[in-house]
């Protein structure tokens, strides 16, 4: 697995002098101890820079944005604590002076009756509605947590805290996003064009490498080249490969070195690879194991160069910080209008498996022979609750759309070949007509968790895409 960065939360401490300012002072306080125990790190004034670290007056708002500046290159997302009503136009001046551009999660801590008093008066429930109003006015895109008011140290916080965390990895991993397209599209998938320019639009490159490319370096290494080596004992300590003749793994060695060499020489990211059937013809193998390979250790890899397949894999990734997978909406699951079956060759990763292990791919084996289709990787995926998510460029009208939801892999019998599982999705029919009369790809990505609403806030929120939320939850933000 890549490793994990600890997360860095700026932190803005609303306060308003003549609402009792000490509760600033333990507002702040708390609402450190609640990030901390998250693990996370804290930017935030101190009270030696500010009454109590907290942001009043317009000094006060540049020196807080001064010290999210410095710390830019840390600061994962921001955190707006209301202890009392909080001064809403300072909070947006230090918003906009330190223009960071990461999510912002407004918080305030609710009234206890019993103390209503002035001297404990909080009213951070109306402050809040100040705050947002202004924020609007400012044009800052900002997140709610659940409930209107809630303290930092309840499990309501901690729950929202996590969801935030989820959008902020989505919104900053696509920042800067560098994508390998590996290959030309198949010819027989026009399903999967897509826009490199209103990508580009939206942050997103693209690398190209022609599968020329790589077949010339392939040949050009040596058998006991050490990256082939280090190579093939990993694929060999990944998956049982024991009915799979050398020759095919030292040549799924030498593709997965090249590939490794030549993403960490650009700096890509994530990537899709062509496979139908350039691969098997002018190889000899398939690249799923390779593919799978990465996408378990968080670097998701889509086939057939679904560009955009690629992006719902990160994102999901990204909220959930476990691998993804690009699966075809494949077929009915009977008679159950709610059930389908998911299905690849397969390069899902093993992170998705009851258990599997290396194979031919049969579809393509009655094409090019069964000796030039080896590893794939095969077996059932494992009965666990699952999020869904497909991104596509509708470069009719210039824009970035997609759909996420959420359902889970059942247990249910299956006797087919390749990665596959049986899907239930609440309303699935709806979800597939929606598909259908919005033209979008038969791919999906697939990731084992529950982080539509994340990557649906992200998506949206933060970035303007146009995204449906199959099976929205009443209340989600």
């Amino acid at each position: 697995m890549a490793v994990e960065k600890k997360m860095t939360m700026g932190v803005i401490v609303g306060n308003r002098g003549f609402f009792p300012d000490h509760l600033a002072k333990s507002g702040r306080e708390e609402m450190i101890r609640a990030l901390e125990a998250a693990g996370m790190d804290v930017v935030a004034l101190t009270p030696e820079e500010s009454k109590y670290g907290a942001v009043e007056t317009r000094e006060e708002s540049r020196r807080c944005a001064e010290l999210f500046k410095t710390n830019r290159e840390r600061i994962d997302g921001i955190i707006v604590t209301l202890p009392n009503f909080g001064e809403e136009r300072a909070i947006a001046d230090t918003l906009r002076l330190a223009d960071l551009r990461v999510p912002v999660l407004i918080q305030a801590t609710p009234d206890d009756p019993k103390k209503m008093t002035i001297a404990f008066r909080r009213d951070s429930f109306c402050g809040k509605m100040s705050a947002c109003n202004n924020l609007r006015q400012y044009g800052i895109p900002y997140s709610i947590t659940s409930l209107h008011t809630e303290s930092p140290d309840s499990a309501e916080f901690q729950t929202d805290l996590a969801w935030f965390a989820a959008v902020c990895r989505v919104v900053n991993g696509f920042r800067n996003l560098r994508v390998g397209a590996i290959g030309a599209r198949p010819a027989a998938f026009n399903t999967v064009r897509y826009s490199e320019k209103l990508l580009e639009a939206n942050g997103i490159s693209i690398e190209t490498l022609d599968l020329s490319e790589v077949m010339g370096r392939i040949a050009r290494m040596k058998n006991e080249d050490k990256r082939a080596q280090a190579k093939l004992a990993s694929i060999k300590e990944y998956v049982e490969s024991r009915s799979v003749p050398e020759a095919a793994l030292l040549k799924m060695a030498k593709l997965g070195a090249v590939i490794d060499d030549w993403m960490a020489t650009t700096e890509v990211t994530i990537s899709g690879v062509q496979c139908w059937t350039s691969l098997e013809e002018n190889l000899g193998v398939v690249p799923c194991t390779v593919m799978s390979m990465m996408s378990n250790q968080l670097l998701s890899s889509a086939c057939e160069t679904d560009i955009a397949g690629v992006l719902g894999m990160h994102a999901l990734q990204l909220a959930s910080r476990t691998p993804s997978a690009l699966l075809d909406w494949n077929n009915n699951y009977g008679g159950d209008p709610n059930k389908a079956v998911c299905f690849h060759c397969a390069n899902l990763p093993k992170h998705f498996f009851r258990s599997f292990k290396m194979d031919f791919q049969e579809i393509i084996a009655g094409t090019v022979g069964k000796e030039n289709t080896y590893g794939t990787v095969v077996g059932l995926i494992k009965p666990e609750k699952m999020s869904f998510c497909r991104f596509s460029t509708d470069d009719t009208s210039g824009t970035m759309r997609g759909y996420v939801g959420e359902g889970h892999f059942t247990d249910d019998p299956l006797n087919t070949f390749g990665g596959a599982g049986v899907v239930e999705i609440p309303n699935m029919q709806k979800l597939l007509h929606y598909i259908c009369e919005n033209g979008f790809e038969h791919h999906v990505a697939a990731n084992l968790s529950t982080v539509a609403g994340a990557v649906y806030e992200a998506a949206t929120r933060y970035m303007g895409w146009d995204i449906y939320w199959h099976q929205r939850p009443d209340g989600a933000c």
